[in-house]
C-alpha cells in the first residue's frame, strides 16, 4: 500500500472527511469531526518520498504490532501507548493496512454518542 491507495481507502470510510490543520504536508483524516488517522510523507534512505500514517490502536495491540512488523513504531507526535506510525515502505501487507486502518476507524466510532455511532453503522452495514 502506497500513500495514494492508503489516502483512497481511508476516505471511503463512511463520513470521513480530509482536513490539514497542520499545514499542506500533513493530511488529517475524521469522522464526524474526530481524527482517526494522519498521513503525510517522509524521504525514505535514498530521498524518495515514502507514505507515514499514524492510526490510533488498542495499546496491547499496538505493541505487538510493533514487534511483528519493522515499518510499525510509536506514534509520531501522538499519544505512544494509543497511537502507531506505519512506514508504507511495501513490507506491510495491504490487507494487514486496511485491517489497522478499520481498527482505527472503529475505536474512534466507538467513543462516540450513540446518535453518531449508528449513522456510521447504518452506512457500515452493521
Amino acid at each position: 500500500m502506497n500513500y495514494d491507495s492508503a489516502r483512497d481507502y481511508l476516505l471511503s470510510k463512511p463520513e470521513s472527511s480530509e482536513d490539514f490543520p497542520f499545514g499542506p504536508d500533513v493530511a488529517v483524516f475524521k469522522v464526524k469531526g474526530k481524527m482517526f488517522a494522519t498521513l503525510g510523507t517522509e524521504p525514505d534512505e535514498f530521498g524518495k518520498p515514502e507514505g507515514r500514517m499514524n492510526l490510533k490502536c488498542d495499546p496491547h495491540e499496538a505493541l505487538i504490532l510493533r514487534d511483528m512488523f519493522s515499518a510499525v513504531s510509536a506514534g509520531y507526535h501522538m499519544n505512544k501507548k494509543h497511537w502507531n506510525t506505519l512506514a508504507l515502505d511495501g513490507s506491510i501487507p495491504a490487507g494487514e493496512i486496511e485491517r489497522m486502518i478499520d481498527n482505527s476507524f472503529q475505536l474512534v466510532v466507538e467513543k462516540m454518542p450513540k446518535r453518531d455511532q449508528t449513522s456510521i453503522l447504518v452506512k457500515l452495514g452493521q
